[in-house]
This record gives structure tokens, sequence and C-alpha cells, in this order.
């Protein structure tokens, strides 16, 4: 399927994540092999926060990474903001999730001031926005210089031995769990084929660059299908 572009591509995704809320968690451990705890962790290790720094985590879903960075680093203060309010009622059912103020946002609008933030995370976030440019112009406003910016992703799979198996298990296994443990094949349909349309995670690094952040590095996880890129708000001093 060709993902919906624009606008229709916003309202598509909030009443996707609506539909499949309740297994979102469940379905991610599934799929990822239980490995998006290491990958979050290793999110938060680049993120570098500190007591009493105010995080965003955009597009935060159920809030893994805002409950993890209250664990991890206690006295941040964390935001978590999102389109779909059914993940959030989710996320703030969650042990420590009526810690967290929960917002609901288009990362293209941010309803937040400038220089709001010292770090902003997000997590399979930029490959459902409409227009990555503008998403991360708005992470580049509401970041105060120097704060940090970090995000995971999924990325187009590079050619290797691996590449059909890559293929098979993201056309055919994925769809199957989503039909059995959430009932919806196609939500899990959209996910695979967001990935392989999405930037490599070379071009994602260069929008970034583009936006006002200096990239410090990007790493690539589960035989290349999943990118962490990390890096900071460049300063406007001369």
């Amino acid at each position: 399927m060709k993902p919906p572009q624009g606008e229709e591509r916003v309202t598509y995704v909030r009443h996707m994540f609506a539909r499949i809320a309740g297994r979102y968690d469940l379905l991610n451990r599934l799929m990822t092999f239980g490995r998006d705890r290491a990958w979050r962790t290793e999110v938060i290790h680049h993120l570098q926060p500190q007591a009493g720094q105010r995080i965003l985590d955009l597009g935060s879903g159920t809030g893994d990474l805002a409950l993890q960075l209250q664990v991890t680093t206690p006295g941040t203060r964390v935001i978590a903001a999102d389109l779909t309010l059914e993940m959030m009622l989710v996320g703030k059912q969650r042990p420590g999730g009526d810690q967290i103020l929960w917002v609901v946002a288009d990362a293209g609008h941010l309803p937040f001031d400038s220089e709001t933030f010292d770090g902003v995370v997000s997590g399979y976030l930029l490959r459902n926005v409409p227009d990555v440019d503008a998403t991360l112009a708005e992470h580049q406003r509401v970041t105060a210089p120097p704060g940090r910016i970090v995000s995971l992703d999924t990325t187009p799979p590079q050619r290797n031995i691996f590449l059909p198996f890559i293929r098979f298990y993201l056309r055919f296994i994925i769809p199957l769990l989503g039909k059995l443990v959430a009932g919806d094949s196609e939500a899990y349909t959209y996910l695979p084929e967001t990935t392989a349309q999405f930037l490599t995670a070379e071009a994602l690094a260069e929008r970034m660059q583009q936006a006002g952040f200096t990239v410090e590095g990007f790493v690539r996880r589960m035989f290349g299908t999943m990118a962490i890129h990390w890096g900071h708000k460049k300063s406007t001093d001369f």
C-alpha cells in the first residue's frame, strides 16, 4: 500500500494508532524480539539528561521513552506529546504515567514556546510525519542551544546477505503478527511499507544537519532496519 500524503497522512496515522493503542506495546516487543528496550536505553545514553532539565518526548505514544527517562534520571521534567489521545491514555495508566505531563500535539506544529526544552527525543516518529523537514524545524525551534536531539526510527535495510530474509519478515511476518495479536493487518502492513520508503540513515543525518543540528553520529540496529541518530542544536553565537 502507498501511505497517504499531506494532511491525509496526519489523519490516517492518528486513526491507525488509535485502533492499535491497546496492543501497541506488546507488538513492539514481539516485532523487535524485546530489543526495543535496549534501544531506548541507548537513546537515553545519547540524550545525556540531567536532573532539572526539561525533556520533550515527541511522538511519545504510550510513553516508553518518557517513562524510562523518569526512572533513569529522577528529577527530569518530562513532557510527552503525541498526535493520538488513545495512545497517551494507555501510557497514563502505566506505572509512573501520572507523573508525566501528556500533551496532544502535531509534531509539525508544536504548541510550545521557542527554546523551551533542553532535549528532544522521539521514537518511531519521523517516518510517520508528512513533512520531515517541517518536523525537524519544530524540533530545532523548541530546543534551547546547546540542547540535544535523539531519534530512534526505522530505516531502509542495506543490501547484504540478510536482505531477502528482512524483506520476508517485513512483508509477511509483521502483518501476520498484526492480524493475530491486534486484529489489524492493515496497520502492520503500513508500518513495514513506511520503513522501506523512509529516508536512509545517511539522508536523515543530512536533514538533521540542514535543520540546524550538529549530528554527532548514528548507528544501525536490528540487521540495519533501525537507526539511532543523535546530536545537539547549533549555537547562534559568533
